[in-house]
């Protein structure tokens, strides 16, 4: 497929996009209560925590609470786990630290290598319900190559709020149909696409570990569907 030569920005989901958050989760949680509760098995914390991102953010988008970064959203839910895990006995710092998983999150394999070759004709930044704080962070842990990090914080809106897009998009003086979302997720990307977003759907089938029933393919007619940014950067004309 010939480049779309109008598009200018490409913006990523990054959270499951990007990055491997579950394993990278799941490590962080054994390596910081493993010792006290080898009982509890990373990748169903991760899960358990996960689970609780979308109702966090729903609440903040139907107004019943005040705008907050998801640095905050994401330590109230990990207070709620660790209650359910009956976990006990962690100070602040600790519970700092383990929050800031999120911050370390290890990029898929393709990811440095692929954004890099992007890079190379389009401007590249995340659009991502992640505070900046938290992106550039996870940037400079995983060598993540973006030239701006848009997204909620610098829009006031999580995702999938058209104002989270709009907003991104006008931050760059650019008009929406001159941006393209890349993410793994289709509802994600259908959302973009009604403000007038370009979309490419690339494929991350184990985001949620080997038993993932969903987002595993392209589920609308998307301007680009990938298996992974590699070929995202083959059928974009970009350099290798």
């Amino acid at each position: 497929m010939e480049a779309d030569l109008q598009i200018k920005a490409l913006l990523f989901d990054v959270f499951g996009t990007v990055v491997d958050w579950r394993s990278s989760i799941a490590r962080e949680v054994e390596r910081a209560l493993g010792a006290d509760h080898p009982e509890i098995n990373g990748y169903e914390f991760a899960d358990a925590w996960r689970a609780k991102y979308q109702p966090a953010m729903e609440r903040v988008r139907k107004g019943e609470r005040e705008w907050v970064k998801l640095d905050e959203l994401h330590r109230d839910n990990l207070l709620e786990v660790l209650t359910d895990y009956k976990v006990a006995g962690m100070d602040a710092g600790q519970i700092d630290d383990l929050n800031f998983a999120w911050h370390r999150l290890s990029p898929w394999p393709d990811s440095v290598t692929g954004l890099t070759r992007l890079k190379s004709k389009f401007i590249i930044g995340t659009l991502s319900n992640g505070n900046i704080a938290l992106i550039v962070k996870m940037a400079k842990n995983a060598g993540l190559p973006w030239d701006v990090v848009l997204g909620a914080e610098v829009a006031r809106a999580y995702k999938p709020t058209p104002e989270s897009y709009l907003r991104s998009a006008a931050a760059l003086s650019l008009k929406p149909e001159q941006c393209m979302l890349v993410a793994a997720h289709n509802s994600d990307l259908l959302a973009a696409s009604k403000t007038g977003f370009k979309t490419a759907f690339v494929v991350r089938p184990t985001e949620y570990g080997p038993s993932q029933d969903f987002d595993i393919e392209a589920e609308h007619d998307y301007d680009y569907i990938a298996a992974d940014f590699l070929d995202l950067a083959d059928q974009l004309e970009c350099v290798k």
